[in-house]
């Protein structure tokens, strides 16, 4: 399939084998979080020019698309706090958005569908991989880099977004991830069996609004 080849690829370009090691999982995740956050930023896009022309609304999935590449990009400002990619990486994020996000941009205005079944799988790959970077630092011998990542205090900025508290570690920042990455998998796989005029299956605007309207209300009371 079109993910295990992009997966193949991706292995080869960040030596993904043998050894999982602190500098290699870096450099996968940075690179790998560049690209993830192109997808729903291009579907926000599209379809926000798609409901200026139509005139109406898109049942929410405009504002799901724009968070999913929010949150990713989220988490690659968190790993840029771990470790900050040199001039080289930084001109392979810049050949790898040109050419992802121009093939995916032309492919989602020929085929939404497939682009979303697409990144749903390429989102099971992404599960995949903080897996196996969860399974290695719990199993990381003591004394190791990756085994420091079970006891290091994660980011201010993962304790802030993830709201990990103030003990919470990278290993919990990992974990919060991978969480991240499974919702954007099933909401991928929903969105490409969608029909025009459906409901986003999360951030349903009437949700948004009634929460909105019950905080009004509790604010006014309590005033």
């Amino acid at each position: 399939t079109a993910s295990k080849g992009v997966r193949f690829l991706f292995d080869a370009a960040t030596g993904w084998n043998g050894e999982i090691t602190t500098q290699k999982i870096m450099s996968r995740v940075i690179y790998l979080e560049t690209i993830a956050a192109v997808p729903g930023m291009v579907a926000g896009i599209i379809r926000h020019f798609k409901s200026l022309r139509a005139m109406s609304r898109d049942g929410g999935m405009l504002n799901m698309f724009l968070e999913e590449a929010l949150n990713e990009r989220m988490h690659l400002l968190t790993f840029v706090t771990m470790r900050n990619p040199g001039f080289f990486f930084r001109l392979a994020v810049l050949g790898g958005q040109i050419g992802f996000g121009t093939f995916y941009l032309i492919a989602y205005i020929i085929s939404p569908q497939f682009c979303h079944t697409f990144v749903g799988y390429v989102e099971e790959e992404a599960c995949s991989t903080y897996t196996k970077i969860i399974k290695a630092i719990e199993e990381a011998p003591e004394g190791t880099d990756l085994a420091a990542w079970r006891t290091e205090a994660a980011p201010k900025i993962a304790k802030s977004y993830w709201h990990l508290g103030t003990d919470g570690t990278v290993l919990d920042t990992i974990y919060a991830i991978r969480a991240d990455e499974a919702e954007h998998r099933d909401v991928n796989h929903i969105a490409s069996n969608l029909k025009r005029g459906d409901i986003a299956p999360v951030g349903n605007p009437q949700d948004q609004v009634d929460m909105a309207l019950r905080k009004y209300v509790k604010d006014l009371i309590n005033t």
